[in-house]
């Protein structure tokens, strides 16, 4: 943990303290803290940080924001620490590139154990941790090392929580898998407890494979049961 540098973004400055102090006792000693968009831009711009905790709302701006922008060249771990706590503000949240959604108030060591579960993803996935392997689906191939998917010949970088999902159905094909088992592999909770997370997820990864996303002809929902991936000679 050493090697993780943090940034947190709060506009109210004893949270951002708290995060930065819960932290530095589990281990992580290499933490930015800013409360405004415009410093948390700058930041960004001078470092490369391995997860990220924003607020959602700042006082020059979003943290909605700055996690677009910060998908844009990594897919580093995104946290999105708020008071905003409907259904609606987390889907946006997910839809913005956000691994996880902790909503305020809420428990410091829940934070870190969520934090310490992301960083192990994070750093067992990237390229120097994955013996090359290539999963050909017809109209995909998936590149675990690199995390490339080339869709009809375009390829692009996959990164988070997509990345994840996408190598556990490359992995079970034709398996169908529940709700649940897709919760506790990707997201890493024991219990099942977010149908919309996976929902908003399932939708990005199919309007990345699918000619028709609406009308999905290989990752399929399999009703009041689970998802399933098949190839297109299947």
């Amino acid at each position: 943990m050493l090697d993780t540098k943090i940034l947190v973004v709060d506009d109210e400055q004893a949270i951002g303290d708290m995060v930065d102090i819960i932290l530095r006792k589990e281990g992580f000693n290499q933490i930015d803290v800013c409360s405004s968009y415009q410093a948390a831009e700058s930041l960004i711009a001078e470092n490369r940080y391995d997860l990220f905790i924003f607020d959602i709302m700042l006082p020059d701006g979003t943290g909605l924001d700055l996690a677009k922008n910060v998908r844009i060249k990594s897919d580093a771990p995104i946290f999105f620490l708020t008071a905003k706590a409907n259904d609606a503000d987390k889907l946006r949240g997910f839809m913005y590139g956000a691994d996880d959604y902790i909503t305020k108030p809420f428990n410091p060591m829940e934070l870190a154990a969520r934090v310490k579960v992301q960083m192990r993803r994070y750093k067992s996935s990237s390229p120097s941790s994955i013996s090359r392997q290539v999963f050909d689906f017809g109209r995909f191939q998936f590149d675990i090392s690199a995390a490339e998917l080339t869709v009809a010949g375009n390829t692009t970088i996959l990164t988070g929580k997509l990345f994840h999902l996408l190598q556990l159905f490359c992995e079970h094909p034709g398996q169908i898998l529940s709700k649940e088992q897709i919760y506790a592999q990707v997201w890493g909770e024991e219990h099942f407890i977010d149908d919309n997370t996976i929902m908003v997820h399932i939708r990005k990864l199919r309007e990345k494979i699918e000619v028709q996303p609406g009308n999905p002809k290989l990752l399929l929902t399999i009703r009041g049961i689970g998802y399933k991936l098949i190839s297109e000679e299947l």
